[in-house]
């Protein structure tokens, strides 16, 4: 329920939640955050022409109308989509919530749907794509008027579907709220973000608030191999339609593996009753599952199944997950986003069998985030036969403290791990250590293409870090061959 205080007939054409944005016919959302109250910040949105207020509680001495609102930010975002025409409305966009696999699901999607000959939209950690242009991504789940502004695109370039990934702060304040989906996915829920959601069970919370978006009738598709999504079935209201997907046990679209390799997976999918072939180029147990994930949506779609299965094929790598390097070398090098102990500890039993040779592990953890986590990531690191312990993005914090916050998590009685603060020197240490068969993970910043130390953003991506020091490496056997 809304309350008026000053109330008047205005045109509203423009709502925003940062003040230097407002103009005549804007509507300010004085949206409180960890950081700032935006009450704070309405003076300066009446001095730019602000028409509105959208507030938490009424403002006195203040001359433009004031809606009060107990939930702001769901308000400001279901204003959002209905000044830019409900686009979420005409499409069929699917959600996509979880821990881990979000991207890779909603990139599969993608390609699938492109396949098919359908125009597809995309919005995820790495970039935002309206179905003709793309730019790099800010946030996961971007803000919702940025929201709203790229499923509008979306819209007017022709697309008839939309994959995007949901994250926890997303659907706890309430950014995509006023959306409709289609379709929704869990792809599992395991520890993260304790730094904001507190405990698990208010972050699993946060991540079945994704149901509420459905339309009804809609599609939702959990997995049921991964205790934490499994535990959500009782959240998913009555008249959404709900599918589980596998490999461990029982499951609506179940998937076994029939072979894999340094190079793809074969599997195969037992769905609507038939037994299909699929093969992908991504590597690891963890992305059949995302495979699944996107088959099953794809499938509630009507969606041919040979457009599934070409699709699925269709899609080489995704930028930073469990992304090859290759320049010749006689071992692989892989670079992956994992930066949670499910992922990192997923990514090297994946590779441990592939691998013929040792697996190297040079990996960190993320200043000023989740602090109870960095000893679960040295745990889920000790399973490599070599580690290195370094810097991720420390933003305020001092590395070394970090670091030391990781080797907890090691078992005192074995060999440590190599520590090095420098991410490019841990880097360039692993690959020279790197002998024929083995395989090296580089793991925690994927597809990042800079290093926040401090307040600075400084260039730095893993791939091209990789990519220089095998070549180095190369130019360094060849002359001491020549000599």
């Amino acid at each position: 329920m809304a309350s008026f205080v000053g109330c008047a007939d205005i045109h509203v054409t423009h709502a925003t939640e940062n003040s230097a944005d407002c103009q005549p016919g804007s509507l300010f959302a004085a949206i409180a955050g960890t950081q700032t109250d935006g009450i704070e910040f309405v003076g300066e949105a009446l001095q730019h022409g602000a028409t509105g207020l959208l507030v938490a509680r009424p403002l006195a001495g203040v001359s433009v109308p004031q809606c009060i609102v107990g939930d702001i930010r769901s308000a400001y975002s279901t204003l959002c989509h209905a000044l830019y025409g409900h686009p979420s409305c005409r499409l069929k966009v699917c959600g996509v919530t979880g821990t881990n696999g979000k991207t890779t699901v909603t990139w599969l999607l993608r390609s699938i749907l492109t396949v098919a000959s359908k125009r597809a939209g995309l919005l995820g950690t790495i970039e935002y794509f309206d179905g003709v242009s793309k730019r790099d991504a800010s946030l996961t789940t971007p803000d919702s008027r940025t929201l709203s502004q790229w499923l509008q695109s979306m819209v007017r370039r022709g697309c008839s579907h939309a994959a995007m990934e949901l994250s926890s702060h997303a659907l706890d304040q309430g950014r995509a709220t006023g959306i409709r989906l289609d379709a929704a996915i869990v792809t599992n829920v395991t520890q993260d973000h304790f730094d904001y959601h507190g405990d698990f069970e208010t972050y699993q919370k946060a991540k079945a608030n994704i149901f509420q978006q459905c339309r009804p009738g809609g599609f939702v598709a959990i997995n049921a191999d991964d205790a934490g999504s499994a535990a959500l079935h009782g959240s998913v209201p009555e008249g959404l339609s709900l599918r589980t997907f596998g490999i461990d046990g029982d499951a609506d679209v179940r998937a076994s593996i029939v072979d894999q390799s340094r190079l793809g997976t074969r599997f195969l999918v037992e769905l609507n009753g038939e037994s299909i072939d699929f093969e992908t180029p991504l590597v690891g147990k963890h992305n059949v599952s995302n495979c699944l994930a996107a088959i099953s949506v794809a499938s509630h779609w009507g969606l041919a199944t040979d457009a599934i299965v070409d699709g699925i094929a269709a899609l080489n790598a995704v930028p930073g997950r469990l992304e090859r390097i290759d320049c010749g070398q006689s071992f692989d090098v892989f670079v992956d986003y994992a930066h949670t102990d499910d992922a990192l500890k997923r990514c090297v039993s994946h590779l441990r069998q592939l691998a013929t040779g040792r697996v190297i592990c040079v990996f960190g953890a993320g200043g000023d985030r989740d602090k109870l986590k960095r000893p679960m990531l040295g745990k889920a690191a000790a399973d490599a036969d070599v580690v290195v312990v370094t810097s991720d993005n420390p933003r305020s914090e001092e590395p070394n403290k970090i670091i030391r916050d990781i080797l907890i998590g090691f078992d005192a009685s074995k060999a440590g791990p190599h520590v090095e603060a420098d991410r490019s020197a841990a880097i360039r240490w692993a690959i020279d250590q790197a002998e024929p068969n083995d395989c090296v993970l580089i793991a925690g910043k994927g597809h990042e293409t800079v290093q926040i130390i401090g307040d600075e953003r400084h260039p730095f991506d893993d791939r091209q870090v990789a990519r220089d020091a095998l070549n180095d490496r190369v130019t360094l056997e060849q002359r001491r061959i020549g000599a």
